[in-house]
C-alpha cells in the first residue's frame, strides 16, 4: 500500500531561543505535583477537551492510536468508581502489597481510602486498546503499552499547563472500570486521572520536589 505524503516544515530557531524554551519548560514542568484533595469547582469542558486532543496528537505505533479516554463528571459514576477502587485498594493494603512496599508508601500518609475519586471534579479514564475491529475484522495494535504511556504523559502536561492538578490512580486491577463505564473487551484500563483545582487547604510532601540530579538519570556517550 502507497501513501500519500506532505511536505513537513519546521522553523529553525535561533540556538539561544531553544535554550531559553527549554529552560522555561523545566522550571514549569518541576512544579507539577500529585495531589489527592480537591477543590470542587468546575472545569470547562473545552479545557479537557484540549487536553485530550494534545494527548491524541501523540507519536504512536503504525499510527494506530490504540487509545480511547473516558470523561467522567458524573456523580454517580464518581461514587461507583470509588467504592470499586477502595474494594481492590483495601485487598492490596490489606493481602497484596510485600512490607516494602507499604514501607515506601508509608510518607505519603495513603490507604485504601479514595475521597478525591468523587471530590475531583473530573475523572479521566484512560484504555488501552490491544485491537480493533474494522469491517469485522480484528485488527492487531502496535507498541500499545508505549503509545499509550507517551500520550497520557503528553496528557498530564497539558493539563498541568493550564493550570490543573492531577492524580494519576491505578488500583489493581482495575477492569471493573470497563464494566462501569461500558468500555468494550479488547479495551484494558491503562490509568485513571483525578483532575481539577487543588484544595486551598491541599498539601505535598516536601520530598516530592527532591528529584534526581541530571547525573544520577542519565548516561552521555
Amino acid at each position: 500500500m502507497k501513501f500519500e505524503t506532505e511536505k513537513f516544515k519546521q522553523t529553525k530557531l535561533p540556538l539561544a531561543e531553544l535554550s531559553l524554551r527549554s529552560k522555561n519548560f523545566y522550571e514549569f514542568i518541576k512544579k507539577r505535583r500529585s495531589i489527592r484533595e480537591f477543590d470542587k469547582a468546575p472545569i470547562e469542558d473545552e479545557i479537557i477537551k484540549n487536553a485530550i486532543l494534545s494527548a491524541g496528537s501523540a507519536p504512536n505505533g503504525a499510527n494506530l492510536q490504540p487509545w480511547h479516554f473516558v470523561v467522567i463528571k458524573d456523580k454517580n459514576k464518581k461514587k461507583r468508581i470509588r467504592i470499586a477502587a477502595e474494594k481492590e485498594e483495601k485487598n492490596f493494603y490489606k493481602f497484596k502489597a510485600p512490607q516494602a512496599w507499604l514501607d515506601a508508601l508509608k510518607p505519603l500518609g495513603t490507604d485504601e481510602n479514595k475521597k478525591f475519586l468523587e471530590n475531583a471534579p473530573v475523572l479521566i479514564a484512560i484504555f488501552e486498546k490491544k485491537y480493533t475491529f474494522e469491517n469485522s475484522k480484528k485488527i492487531k495494535n502496535y507498541y500499545v503499552k508505549e503509545s499509550v504511556g507517551i500520550a497520557t504523559g503528553i496528557l498530564i502536561s497539558s493539563l498541568h499547563y493550564t493550570g490543573l492538578s492531577m492524580l494519576t490512580h491505578t488500583p489493581s486491577p482495575m477492569n471493573f472500570l470497563n464494566k462501569i463505564l461500558k468500555r468494550p473487551i479488547n479495551e484494558k484500563p491503562f490509568v485513571l486521572l483525578a483532575v481539577g483545582f487543588a484544595d486551598k487547604n491541599c498539601t505535598t510532601p516536601k520530598f516530592a520536589a527532591q528529584k534526581k540530579s541530571i547525573e544520577e538519570i542519565t548516561t552521555w556517550f
